[in-house]
């Protein structure tokens, strides 16, 4: 998938395309809905499919007090992107300059001369251009001055729900701990990555060492607690059982940030020092607290591990 950062990096002779606008945060089944129309509509006519994204969530400009965290990074996103089968995505800064331009104006720049769209697909709640102003209706309008169509793809349900799937769920089930709801949205697991870094070693004190994951990763990160998952190692590409926590360790007092940190399953000579990981949350496993003591924390760390292995026994 190419990724054009500015809108005059789209070469001329690129061709006609059809157009998947939205802010893509997390890339969950809604997103995937309106992609896999896109690419049905791109084969059909011989035009490239690409998707026209943001470098962040727009109220962070616009209304910066409401703006929730993302999902996804920027990376990370375009990463989830290329695999849906794109062959571009235009990542627009999202600056005062942006949000003060017409909606007609975003319409006759960006989608008419950079990418000669001739469809564009969006959500029923998408918005654009200065103030919000740019609804589908207009960008229908819009479309039959300039020659091109609108799709306004409808709303993903899961079976027995009568909530729509959106960013704004996921985030929800994730404050929650509820990774395994959240993955029924995002059609994925919940995941983190980050480089594995040094820690205070208390794991390892306790007969239970941890990778521990660097303070910037790629991903929101579910609630504290304990939880059953996963641990890739993108250095030697192997995938672990784990038992991960998440938290700041309420039983002592110094540890000053939230920690991702990882216990292997019956690996507890690995090195992870340094290596690239993702972590991969399955099910919560029980809530954090603090306990009276390492041998009352070493307990139920036991427990953990044991509950841990017999939930990816199932997998």
């Amino acid at each position: 998938m190419i990724v054009f950062r500015d809108p005059a990096e789209i070469p001329a002779d690129f061709g006609r395309t059809v157009v998947a606008i939205g802010k893509f945060d997390g890339v969950h089944l809604g997103h995937q809905a309106v992609i896999r129309r896109m690419l049905e509509d791109a084969a059909s006519t011989g035009a490239r499919a690409v998707a026209v994204t943001f470098d962040r969530n727009p109220l962070a400009v616009i209304r910066p007090d409401r703006c929730p965290e993302s999902i996804v990074d920027v990376e990370r996103k375009l990463e989830l992107l290329g695999e849906q089968d794109l062959d571009a995505t235009l990542v627009l800064t999202f600056d005062e300059q942006l949000a003060a331009r017409p909606a007609e104006d975003f319409v006759a720049d960006i989608l008419v001369s950079a990418l000669r769209v001739q469809m564009v697909l969006v959500g029923r709640d998408f918005r654009f251009g200065r103030g919000g102003a740019g609804t589908p209706e207009l960008l229908e309008r819009l479309g039959r001055e300039h020659g091109f169509e609108v799709e306004v793809v409808a709303d993903v349900y899961l079976p027995g729900s009568d909530r729509r799937v959106s960013s704004t769920w996921i985030r929800e089930l994730l404050a929650a701990g509820d990774v395994a709801g959240a993955a029924r949205l995002l059609g994925r697991p919940v995941d983190v990555r980050g480089e594995v870094v040094h820690g205070l070693k208390r794991g390892r004190e306790l007969g239970f060492p941890t990778a521990n994951l660097s303070e910037l990763v790629d991903s929101l990160v579910p609630a504290d607690g304990v939880y059953a998952g996963w641990l890739r190692d993108h250095d030697t590409g192997i995938r672990h059982p784990a038992a991960i926590s998440v938290g700041t360790n309420p039983t002592f007092d110094d540890v000053h940030r939230r920690q991702v940190e990882a216990h292997v399953l019956g690996a507890e000579d690995l090195d992870l020092y340094g290596h690239s990981v993702t972590v991969e949350f399955t099910e919560h496993l029980r809530g954090m607290v603090a306990f009276e003591g390492m041998d009352a924390l070493r307990e139920q760390i036991a427990a953990d591990v044991a509950a841990a292995f017999a939930v990816l026994s199932r997998d």
